[in-house]
């Protein structure tokens, strides 16, 4: 009689996190990590939530890419919003 297939199970949307042995500048202990939510009032997951946000904005731009020049309809948007008579917008800054 053949083997029957084993269905896998779908993968969890979460990740594993291994703690490490002692604290260094890219991970924590965690007794770390315990110590930080009750200092915090958070539950463990939390504080990793609060880590990983706090690291996304000092590394992430926080901007748009920029797409290549304006369109014309991009440029006459911008027309609309100056102000009348104290400023003109250019096309090209220098």
């Amino acid at each position: 009689m053949p083997a029957k297939p084993r269905k896998r199970k779908p993968s969890p949307d979460g990740i594993l996190l291994r703690y490490r042995d002692q604290d260094t500048p890219y991970g924590v202990t965690r007794e770390t990590t315990t110590r930080m939510a009750e200092t915090l009032g958070l539950s463990e997951t939390q504080v990793v939530h609060v880590a990983l946000a706090n690291l996304a904005r000092q590394t992430l731009p926080r901007y748009e890419v920029d797409n290549g020049p304006l369109t014309e309809q991009q440029k006459q948007e911008v027309h609309k919003l100056q102000p009348r008579g104290r400023m003109k917008a250019k096309d090209r800054l220098f």
